[in-house]
């Protein structure tokens, strides 16, 4: 396609990826916070039932109950059983060059979702909104479905219109989308993700005039040396996150090894989040009440957040590890935010300093524990500019993130979803190369053009054969097809004629089995002399060969085209 019609195309996909998705972030969104002020999860709800505190207790812990029996049978029933999918599904598609994840998969994981949110699940929000962002754009690539890599830009313009849409942050979705999803800046991608996440914003603030997350009045940091103290928070913060991420997998690991049933466990979650939430309220949902109410109180006790903050980590692992269908950016947010006001109390309590209040540590705390959690350092420092419009914010923000991410990144991996796609197999710790090459299958690459010879056959029939074929192999195999060995014609071509094909198999083989990757055919074939390697069964049968410059042409083809998309223009 020229390339001025291309321009139109994928704007057209811009704006129709990100107008969609706009709608159905704040529909998405608007229908979470309808199910929480009709049950007892919203603060004002509950509230308003302080003349019936039976009830309440009683609510309190039957609805998140309900809610874990309702997602057990939607994942039982509309994925067979399967697992919710989420932003590492979407980013294994577009990193791994994968088939995007079936739509219906998409739409049940959101109505599952949804039903979690809405019947107070300690779950993230965000998450569910950017997969659902993903599988609207990788819908809307049937806009140009011959377009070579329109399906990965579309993708990444959902993600990033369901986080301008949700935060009302633009750029902040521009940039998740290239940090997280794509992890390249290409011309080609820039344009369209711009558009769709303008777009998705104009939707949310403009015209369905939604507010922002929080509003905060904050004249500047009073001194200089707090930076150091954000510096040191966002230290802090890292093992913070750390322990959060690290608890979500426990849970998850807890939950595979229990006797419950899959569809039973989110029930099981709901029975413990609902007892802790009669002594801890706060734990239920998404939390967005709490977080305004964090950020912008200046009078807060200490041991009240504390617990808190505790509980809504405990509670947020064993909800999602026991199979509640949420996402983990909500929980980080309030999680850091409660760290962040701790430290805050803490230092003005035993430092005799003058400082320029709690908010700032708050903001810098709630983002530094975010950032590693979501692999998107410049996008949370982002948010924070965007939704204050506050410069100084913005710069103590960059300061905690920093060192949180250089520890978190160190001591457990890039983000939650790098390390759920290393536990799949697919590592982009060692480069996205290495992990695109680690999932091809060299046996894509098989082929039946090869001489087949018995081990009990003579040299001479060997010779015959290779000179009729052209090659300097042949492959044994017995009665059964099982692989015996390769003989080659330089080792042959000296021997008595009658003497017998299995005293000349060549001792240095290399073989290729049914799951071999490209990226391990490649380290194997270090040295190798030879036409081509035998594809060898897990029951001992020869499938085939593969051809050595069959495999050297994939690996630079996926190289080559890798190189393509990072670096395109428009």
């Amino acid at each position: 396609m020229r390339s001025p019609g291309r321009i139109l195309l994928v704007s057209a996909l811009g704006v129709v990826t990100g107008g969609t998705v706009g709608l159905a972030v704040v529909g998405f969104a608007d229908a979470v916070a309808w199910a929480n002020a009709l049950l007892p999860i919203s603060p004002a709800t509950r509230a308003g039932f302080a003349e019936r505190p039976g009830l309440l207790a009683l609510l309190t812990v039957l609805v998140p109950v309900a809610g874990g029996l309702a997602v057990g049978q939607i994942l039982r029933i509309g994925l067979a059983g399967g697992a919710a999918l989420g932003p590492a599904d979407a980013i294994l598609a577009v990193q791994g060059r994968e088939p995007a994840p079936p739509l219906r998969a998409g739409f049940v994981t959101a109505l599952a979702a949804l039903v979690s949110l809405g019947m107070g699940a300690s779950v993230g929000l965000y998450g569910p909104l950017v997969h659902l962002g993903a599988t609207i754009g990788s819908i809307s690539a049937h806009l140009g479905r011959r377009l070579a890599g329109l399906r990965d830009i579309a993708m990444a313009c959902g993600a990033a219109a369901a986080i301008a849409a949700a935060f009302n942050a633009p750029i902040a979705g521009l940039i998740f989308a290239h940090e997280v999803v794509l992890r390249h800046y290409s011309l080609r991608a820039f344009a369209p993700v711009a558009v769709a996440a303008v777009t998705g914003y104009l939707i949310s603030s403009a015209v369905l005039v939604r507010p922002a997350l929080f509003l905060v009045a904050f004249d500047g940091v009073g001194h200089g040396y707090e930076f150091v103290l954000f510096a040191i928070e966002g230290l802090l913060a890292a093992f913070l996150a750390v322990a959060y991420m690290t608890a979500i997998f426990a849970a998850t690991r807890i939950a595979e090894r229990s006797p419950l049933a899959p569809w039973l466990r989110p029930a099981f979650a709901g029975l413990v989040l609902g007892l802790v939430a009669l002594a801890v309220p706060g734990v239920l949902g998404v939390g967005k009440d709490t977080l305004a109410s964090v950020i912008g109180a200046e009078s807060l006790s200490a041991g009240g957040l504390a617990v808190l903050l505790v509980a809504k980590l405990a509670m947020t692992a064993l909800c999602l590890g026991f199979g509640f269908v949420g996402g983990v950016f909500s929980p980080a947010l309030m999680i850091g935010v409660l760290g962040g006001t701790l430290y805050g109390l803490g230092v003005a309590q035993l430092l005799p300093l003058d400082l320029t209040g709690v908010l700032p540590y708050a903001i810098c705390g709630m983002m530094a524990v975010t950032s590693p959690v979501i692999g998107a350092p410049l996008s949370t420092i982002l948010i924070v500019f965007e939704l204050t419009h506050n410069y100084d914010l913005a710069i103590a923000a960059t300061v905690a993130v920093v060192f949180s991410n250089l520890v978190a990144n160190h001591v457990f991996g890039r983000s939650y979803f790098d390390v759920q796609l290393r536990e799949r197999g697919f590592n982009l710790r060692e480069g996205r190369d290495r992990a695109v090459l680690g999932r091809r299958k060299v046996a894509r690459h098989v082929s039946a053009d090869y001489v087949a010879l018995g081990p009990e056959q003579p040299v001479q029939t060997l010779i015959a054969r290779l000179a009729a074929s052209g090659y300097a192999e042949a492959f044994l195999t017995d009665g059964a097809g099982r692989f015996r060995g390769v003989v080659r014609l330089q080792d042959a071509v000296t021997r008595p004629e009658d003497m017998r094909l299995r005293d000349l198999v060549a001792a240095d083989l290399v073989i290729f089995g049914e799951r071999t990757t490209l990226l391990e055919a490649m380290e194997r074939m270090r040295g190798f002399t030879g036409g081509a390697v035998p594809l060898v069964a897990d029951d001992g049968r020869l499938l085939g060969v593969v051809p050595e410059g069959a495999v050297i042409g994939a690996y630079l083809d996926e190289i080559r085209s890798l190189r393509q998309e990072e670096n395109a223009g428009a």
